[in-house]
């Protein structure tokens, strides 16, 4: 109760980091962030293919999506001579990829959140001591490298879904060898995804650079003293 009072009674609000690069780049962050996680969870899509029989089309029409698990749909293939379906899966496993990028994108947010407010409400604690903006950079370097890493693990295992639910390749596995592929699936929102995941590491990388320059590394230890405060020494 006291440690949420004291919390609560330090906070001032100031707009003011805004208007630096700290700041807005860090912004800029928390929206691109969410636009990658938010383009790759909850996607949903649909492959499509025909079985040409004598009399008829049957069109098939396998469903897949987020975690991307392929194996785990099943669609069934109609058969010309009457029997029944035939039960198929798709073929593929690229949940790691898909959630390991999404994971990152997650925390990603809740730590630009949480740097915002600290940023905003906390500005002189941050500065005081030498070692937020230590943790600060250490932190965001690190998400700068995750963000490489996921995004290339997730733009490989968007490749290897294309072509898992390629209408074409589906087609020819078909087992009647009577199947014309149909429309593709839309991907224009993975495809996005990854674009942000790659956005995401320029500029989680490139903030270093400003969280840098907050750091006692960057800083003169030893100011000059003005001219009020007297001279300084002369080694």
């Amino acid at each position: 109760m006291d440690t949420a009072q004291k919390l609560v009674s330090g906070f001032t609000l100031d707009l003011g980091p805004l208007k630096e690069p700290l700041g807005f780049i860090r912004v800029l962050e928390w929206v691109f962030t969410i636009f990658a996680f938010a383009t790759t969870g909850g996607y949903s899509g649909t492959t499509h293919f025909k079985v040409m029989c004598q009399s008829s089309e049957e069109k098939v029409d396998p469903i897949f999506g987020y975690p991307f698990r392929l194996s785990a749909h099943p669609y069934n293939i109609p058969s010309c001579d009457g029997s029944s379906a035939n039960t198929t899966y798709l073929q593929g496993d690229f949940t790691s990829s898909a959630e390991f990028f999404v994971c990152v994108g997650v925390f990603g947010f809740l730590y630009c959140t949480a740097t915002l407010i600290l940023y905003l409400g906390y500005q002189t604690v941050y500065r005081q001591t030498s070692r937020g903006p230590i943790i600060d950079l250490v932190v965001t370097a690190a998400f700068a490298f995750l963000w490489l890493v996921s995004s290339s693990a997730w733009g490989k295992g968007l490749t290897d879904v294309k072509w898992a639910t390629n209408p074409e390749n589906l087609a020819a596995q078909c087992p009647q060898k009577l199947c014309k592929a149909g429309e593709f699936p839309s991907m224009g929102r993975l495809n996005a995804s990854v674009t942000f995941g790659f956005l995401n590491l320029i500029l989680w990388a490139g903030n270093c650079w400003f969280i840098y320059k907050e750091t006692p590394f960057h800083k003169d230890p030893n100011p000059p003293v003005s001219a009020e405060e007297g001279v300084a020494p002369v080694p």
